[in-house]
């Protein structure tokens, strides 16, 4: 186990905004910073991240909490490994207590599967590194490559003997299951025997965006025919193709801070560009790129250039795929490079900057780029001519936005010698169509004014739930803020009549709340939010000036999800950019004593609402007018009237 002094020093050092920039587009926003949603496919950011109080919140999804609850989520890490990434990144050391057996018993199918999978990345490499077979074959392909030591070290390449068990049996020795070896791949089981997937194959670890190793591309070194050239691990728990891209890893921060991402197709692609100094690379491993993958970059960046090999017949198979990034509302650009040249060989030959050259001069705008190299086909043939129209039409009716579908449209008008009015008229056509198909399931009979009547009652407004709410973010907010706060004596007048009597005085928030509470004798209903509200003051009468940025830290999961929805529900508006409409929402930090005061008598006036209904029905029970409870009730009728006149409304 990982001590709480380690723990204490990551929660310290960790920057909630550094932590998820590694995996997310962030843009400022006010003091705080915005983007898409991580977890759900969307076009307008609603996911926040508050550099102040230290978490972050999904408005999409509605999680949200702290670095740590980011990697448990977005990553799938366990606490201990999210507490260990974050070591590794701010460079501190882990310190661990001995583990218990049950401890140990009670890491799940997932954990194990990613335990094998590190194991047999680090066996792979050992492999190619420090065996006489591993440097003669392995390294040897990898130095023919062109591929340096560092470059070897830096994705983790490694090579698997040609021999039937090797790692399986290195593997069972080490303590690691046969079943969790089967899942994620490595190990082939039929029956008895028991087979190595990669054996005889260079290996190419294949690592998540915070670089856990999720499964393993591997090529032959040998000329049979009958084997695949090259072999990815099989899907399992941890290892989803279509979800994942190749070098993404070491690619994210370059991909953030140039905004662009080169899109490869094969390892040594990747590989290639990386060492020659160009980072911001990635591939999607040989496979036909998937929605899943595009929302990876659209994460980092919206610009994407595609790199093709100089074969035409590839390219025209490979832009059928990029109407997928076009409908993400992506730019997209086309790179291809002389014929018998593939990024690899290219950037092999060329130096760093020959390269970054070679690619700004010849990436082209997509849409361009395929009505020029579909117009080289119809040539003078009408009928081929209509159907690349057509194609073209397809592909820009997938951009969303409006202003780009029509200048694109303007281009093709000029590239392929076409009115305007007829491209408009074909996009208005297939978008009809479109709508059509996704709207089949809508009833047939029903008008589009139709009032759709609801079943469903309408939710009633818990107020005391949402005062109990209220006074628990004033805590959070502001519990350690000295403030002037205008007190209400209840006195009786000369003339006999109650009245509310103002008192200045200067206390700590939290040190009013709690008077006022206590003196009312008030009690949460809710029991989360008590046990927040009696943790909050404890600790701020402890120590008035604890941050109370860090309080997330210290209470369960339950808890601090309840914190991140508190803390972060205003932050939702400034998503909207409200400033720039020329509208600017007060700011509560500038009335603090006033939003205590007003939280404050709003739940006194609802508790005597509560216990004039009491009464009320107290006097229904019994059938008879009790003089007592009738004046108690106009007792507190008039006190009640007294609270709506301070807070200047009727209650």
């Amino acid at each position: 186990m990982i001590s709480k002094s380690t723990i204490d020093q990551v929660f310290d050092a960790a920057r909630v905004e550094e932590v998820i920039g590694d995996f997310v587009q962030l843009k400022k926003a006010g003091s705080n910073f915005k983007g898409l949603s991580p977890f759900s496919d969307e076009r307008s950011p609603s996911f926040m991240v508050s550099p102040v109080k230290q978490i972050w919140k999904d408005f999409s999804s509605g999680k949200g909490g702290t670095s740590v609850s980011f990697l448990m989520e977005h990553e799938h890490f366990t606490y201990p490994e999210a507490i260990k990434y974050l070591a590794k990144k701010y460079n501190i050391e882990v310190e661990e207590t001995e583990q218990s057996n049950e401890d140990k018993i009670q890491a799940d199918a997932r954990e194990s599967m990613y335990l094998v999978s590190e194991f047999a990345s680090s066996y792979f490499k050992n492999i190619l590194l420090k065996t006489d077979k591993g440097q003669a074959i392995g390294k040897g392909y990898f130095k023919e490559r062109g591929f340096t030591d560092m470059t070897i070290e830096t994705f983790g390449l490694g090579y698997s003997l040609d021999e039937w068990q090797a790692f399986t049996d290195e593997a069972l020795k080490k303590g690691y299951a046969i079943e969790y070896l089967e899942k994620t791949g490595l190990t082939i089981v039929k029956e008895e025997k028991r087979f190595d997937r990669f054996k005889g194959r260079v290996m190419f670890p294949i690592q998540s965006m915070s670089g856990r190793v999720l499964g393993f591309g591997g090529r032959i070194l040998t000329s049979d025919k009958k084997a695949a050239k090259y072999l990815n691990s099989p899907e399992s728990d941890i290892y989803q193709k279509s979800k994942i891209l190749y070098g993404l890893y070491h690619a994210k921060q370059s991909i953030a801070k140039l905004d662009n991402c080169y899109l490869v197709e094969g390892y040594t692609d990747v590989i290639q560009f990386h060492q020659t100094g160009i980072k911001n690379v990635v591939s999607s491993s040989g496979t036909a790129l998937t929605s899943d993958q595009i929302r990876l970059i659209n994460r980092l960046t919206k610009n994407i250039t595609v790199l093709f090999d100089g074969d035409e017949a590839g390219i025209r198979a490979s832009l059928r795929g990029i109407d997928l990034i076009l409908e993400q509302g992506m730019n997209v650009k086309v790179c291809t490079f002389p014929d018998g040249e593939d990024p690899d060989s290219f950037a092999r030959k060329k130096t760093e900057q020959e390269l970054r050259q070679y690619l700004e001069n010849n990436a082209k705008d997509f849409i361009a780029y395929k009505a020029s190299l579909l117009m080289k086909d119809a040539k003078n043939d009408p009928v081929k001519k209509a159907g690349l129209i057509r194609d073209m039409v397809t592909s820009i009716s997938k951009i969303p936005d409006r202003i780009q579908t029509e200048i694109y449209i303007q281009e093709c008008s000029r590239i392929m010698d076409i009115s305007e009015e007829v491209l408009f008229s074909s996009l208005a056509q297939i978008k009809k169509k479109s709508f059509e198909e996704a709207n089949k399931g809508f009833k047939k009979n029903q008008k589009v004014f139709d009032v759709v009547q609801r079943n469903e009652p309408v939710k009633k407004v818990n107020i005391q739930y949402e005062l109990e709410r209220k006074i628990i973010e004033i805590l959070l907010l502001y519990g350690n803020k000295t403030e002037e706060f205008e007190d209400l004596v209840l006195k009786e007048a000369d003339s006999g009549e109650l009245i509310l009597e103002p008192t200045i005085h200067k206390a700590k928030v939290f040190e009013k709340i709690y008077l006022d509470l206590q003196e009312d004798e008030m009690e949460f209903t809710n029991e989360n939010f008590k046990v927040l509200y009696y943790t909050l003051v404890d600790t701020l009468n402890q120590n008035p000036d604890y941050a109370l940025e860090s309080f997330i830290n210290l209470v369960d999961d339950k808890s601090a999800s309840e914190i991140t929805n508190i803390l972060m529900n205003d932050e939702r508006y400034s998503l909207h950019d409200w400033e720039r409409k020329n509208i600017f929402p007060k700011d509560k930090s500038h009335s603090i004593s006033q939003l205590v005061n007003e939280t404050i008598l709003s739940l006194r006036c609802f508790l005597i609402d509560q216990k004039v209904t009491e009464f009320r029905q107290a006097t229904q029970d019994t059938k008879s007018s009790n003089k007592t409870i009738l004046e108690d009730v106009l007792n507190y009728s008039n006190l009640k009237m007294l609270l709506s006149r301070k807070l200047n409304r009727v209650l």
